[in-house]
């Protein structure tokens, strides 16, 4: 695929999207208590910004999600070759990493409240446990992808272990870690709603989501959705052309 194709494959798809959803309110296919229509909820998001209320909301949400990716990077990836270089630990931990992922953020968000307490604490803890496995996955893979014959050729050469770590995995496995973080940064903002509606706290696009639905205010609910997905999606196309770029260094070793 080229790289025209990859940009606007996505346009031409969210276009289709909006088309239909005009259509769908323009029609009264759907009544407008459940799906408003995309002026509705335009006007309802500029409405919020022009306030602020908005923005701080994003903000606080974006910090939590953030600080949960920086975590976890610190946590995943020095144990991703960790268990990538080290037999008995992979086959020690890798069941537990797997079965940590078949509980849902709902369910670990009450316990965290109780261990740490509340405030932005547990939330960012929420977001870190959900990226962290993908970036140890991501990371494990990449490291054990990487060809021996070239890191036999680098001990050959004198290479040392950091040396080796420095200047071969990392960035050879790089691509693979930031596609790791790309995926585990959709799942830290999940985490971090969903612990704003389960902790509470004063302001963040949980606690937005939170409200509307108490108030049966779907534009509300569908500004708080679209700021929400107009973010990530950002921070996803920074993170896959950092990715790319990361693919092209790779290649021209």
């Amino acid at each position: 695929m080229n790289s025209t194709m990859k940009w606007a494959a996505p346009l031409v798809l969210g276009l289709v999207i909006l088309i239909a959803w005009v259509t769908a309110t323009k029609t009264g296919m759907v009544g407008s208590w459940a799906l408003p229509s995309p002026g509705h909820v335009w006007r309802r998001i500029v409405s919020g910004i022009s306030n602020g209320y908005l923005l701080d909301a994003t903000a606080q949400t974006m910090t939590e999600a953030l600080l949960g990716c920086v975590f976890g990077t610190v946590i995943g990836v020095p144990l991703g070759f960790a268990i990538a270089h080290f037999k008995p630990l992979a086959a020690s931990v890798q069941p537990y990493l797997a079965a940590s992922q078949a509980i849902p953020a709902v369910a670990i968000a009450p316990l965290l409240v109780v261990w740490v307490g509340y405030g932005m604490t547990p939330i960012v803890v929420l977001c870190t446990i959900m990226v962290v496995f993908p970036i140890i996955i991501n990371t494990t893979v990449g490291v054990r992808s990487i060809d021996p014959d070239l890191i036999g050729a680098a001990r050959i050469d004198g290479a040392g272990s950091l040396t080796l770590l420095g200047f071969i995995e990392l960035p050879l496995a790089a691509p693979l870690i930031l596609a790791g973080l790309r995926n585990g940064f959709t799942l830290s903002i999940t985490g971090a709603v969903v612990g704003e509606m389960v902790v509470g706290g004063q302001t963040g696009l949980g606690i937005l989501l939170s409200s509307a639905q108490s108030l049966n205010d779907s534009s509300g609910m569908f500004a708080a959705i679209g700021i929400l997905a107009v973010t990530a999606i950002s921070i996803y196309v920074v993170i896959l052309i950092i990715e790319n770029k990361a693919h092209e260094a790779v290649s021209e070793r």
